[in-house]
């Protein structure tokens, strides 16, 4: 009898850690279909749409960033829908708790910017301004929502599998760091180019000063027209010199 028990204890100890590797296996399928939805291919998606408003953008290049920036954010909603099914299939969604709660937000709020962006209105038109305000704020938050998600899922798995995830942390940390860096950076490029080439303009540019010297009544005055060097102050008083020596020669 007693080895009867001691069996199917065993029996249900080895179910158990069966259903709980299964468990951690959908948590962890789970986690990284969330995390290249909303945690890379959306960012990334942003990230190519901005590199269209560059004024140096030619039409082709133009098309060509936008049916990329289309295709990532459909990818991402696709692997977002994979995650939304696993999680109904195998967790609690209890939502009593700020990850599911989130998820659950970001889940209606992909597939609001989904359909907008296929609801686009033509540039030119009355209500493409009041869409495209939308289309960003939306798409900004969800991103933010999402990489925030990101972190609370990483809580979730490390509550509930008592596994280390600080590797995790850092690396999603790092790559959201070189994107933001990335993100901002866009904007100041063409300005640091132009800055450059400003200041070479100002070094290799010499004004050109203008010296009338009087002649005869009958005759026009003459132009005069110095250039070729580099401005200072010394030349500028040896010229000015000569030119006032000649003049009073004249006279």
């Amino acid at each position: 009898m007693s080895k009867c028990l001691s069996f199917a204890t065993k029996e249900l100890l080895l179910l158990q850690t069966k259903v709980n590797s299964h468990r951690i296996f959908d948590i962890e399928i789970h986690g990284i279909l969330l995390w290249a939805s909303m945690g890379f291919l959306m960012p990334a998606g942003i990230l190519t749409i901005r590199l269209s408003n560059t004024e140096e953008c030619s039409t082709t290049k133009l098309k060509i960033l936008f049916y990329v920036h289309g295709t990532l954010q459909v990818l991402s909603v696709v692997l977002a829908t994979a995650g939304a099914v696993l999680s109904i299939k195998s967790f609690e969604n209890l939502f009593n708790n700020t990850h599911q709660r989130i998820g659950l937000a970001l889940y209606i709020a992909i597939y609001v910017q989904f359909f907008m962006g296929f609801r686009r209105p033509m540039r030119g038109s009355k209500g493409r301004s009041v869409w495209y305000f939308f289309h960003w704020l939306l798409g900004t938050t969800i991103c933010l929502a999402g990489i925030i998600n990101t972190y609370t899922g990483l809580n979730a798995y490390n509550q509930r599998t008592s596994k280390p995830i600080s590797l995790w942390t850092i690396i999603f940390t790092a790559q959201i760091s070189f994107m933001g860096l990335f993100y901002l950076f866009q904007d100041k490029w063409e300005y640091i180019q132009k800055q450059g080439v400003i200041l070479d303009n100002n070094e290799t540019t010499t004004p050109q000063v203008e010296i009338v010297v009087p002649q005869n009544d009958e005759q026009k005055m003459i132009m005069r027209t110095e250039s070729g060097r580099k401005s200072n102050a010394l030349g500028t008083f040896f010229s000015r010199h000569n030119v006032l020596n000649k003049l009073f020669q004249q006279t």
